[in-house]
């Protein structure tokens, strides 16, 4: 049976529509505070910083930063700027992804590496990782801090694992697991994580927040390996088939190769490890994929995950955030079906 890839579901919209209006005055806040911030007297910083902040984009790490905060019972204001400073180390991650990548677009606008060069491209990621460990400071919080600058290093090695794997088919299911637990889900993981922190919670929720957040990323990166092959550019906030064009080796690649026959591999190792890649070659990339049920079951592993993320909310008490942090894993693993 072929995979249905399409727009989400409308309740699995509503589940992450339910989770913005809980959070929209902190993230009111955040946003009031992302402006701010990305200030200078350099004029090009604010222009870079701001071509991608404000094009879009559901900022979902610092909402789930501000809910896990309010689900914890936070009263204060250091959620506001852990959350700016969350999606400011998302943005700068996203800056030097598009150069290492060689990507053109990015949430559908050109990328600033292609408007403003690769040299600006990754400097004013580096201002914004600065910004984003000022506030982390201001907020006086040290196991907060903690918790953000070592996600900042297992971000790093997950994109250095990704580079060294890239093009090499005999990558392994756990390899790539790898490196998705660190270049993707590690942020969201720490982004829930320091709601119970702030909030003074047990050791025991701040494990619970950051396995939610853990596994809700793995979830979401494991579908957008599967639209890359059948979503849509406005999905991925990219060009679809980016993934197959780079030589990216995801999941459903993974999966697909294990299964191949022999010359379905020398389509592989042409296309992607040789790089010689036809105008009909993406199509049958997912041709193949389809055929060995890939993308199918990359959905399946993103449902495990899922249910996963929603196991690890059990700890906290039932109501209103609780729910929408749920609707949260609708929402990501809905994206394809």
């Amino acid at each position: 049976m072929a995979l249905s890839i399409e727009n989400p579901k409308p309740e699995a919209e509503a589940g992450l529509n339910d989770l913005v209006a809980l959070v929209a005055d902190g993230m009111a806040r955040v946003n009031t505070t992302i402006l701010s911030r990305t200030g200078s007297d350099v004029a090009m910083i604010p222009e870079v910083a701001n071509h991608l902040i404000a094009s879009g984009g559901k900022r979902l790490r610092p909402i789930l930063t501000l809910a896990c905060a309010k689900l914890c019972g936070y009263a204060g204001e250091g959620d506001v700027k852990l959350a700016a400073s969350v999606e400011f180390m998302h943005t700068a991650t996203l800056l030097h992804d598009d150069v290492v990548d060689e990507s053109d677009m990015r949430r559908g606008r050109v990328a600033a590496r292609i408007k403003w060069g690769n040299e600006a491209s990754v400097l004013v990621g580096d201002f914004l990782l600065g910004q984003a460990f000022r506030m982390m400071v201001e907020v006086g919080s040290l196991r907060a801090l903690d918790i953000l600058s070592a996600a900042a290093t297992v971000i790093a090695e997950g994109e250095v694992m990704q580079l060294t794997n890239a093009k090499n088919l005999e990558t392994d299911e756990a390899a790539y697991l790898a490196v998705i637990r660190g270049k993707t889900a590690e942020l969201f993981a720490a982004a829930c994580e320091v709601g119970p922190v702030l909030a003074g919670r047990p050791e025991a929720e701040h494990a619970a927040a950051r396995a939610y957040g853990m596994n809700l990323g793995i979830a979401f990166q494991l579908i957008d390996d599967v639209l890359d092959y059948g979503g849509t550019s406005a999905e991925l906030g990219k060009n679809v088939g980016d993934d197959f064009r780079e030589g990216k080796i995801t999941l459903p690649i993974v999966l697909a190769y294990r299964r191949a026959s022999e010359g379905e591999r020398g389509f592989w190792r042409r296309t992607l490890q040789q790089g010689e890649i036809g105008e009909d070659d993406l199509g049958t990339a997912l041709d193949l994929l389809q055929r060995h049920g890939a993308l199918e079951e990359t959905v399946a592993r993103a449902h495990h995950y899922g249910a996963q993320a929603r196991a690890a909310l059990d700890i906290f008490p039932d109501g209103p955030v609780k729910t929408a942090l749920n609707g949260a894993v609708d929402f990501c693993v809905a994206r394809a079906r």
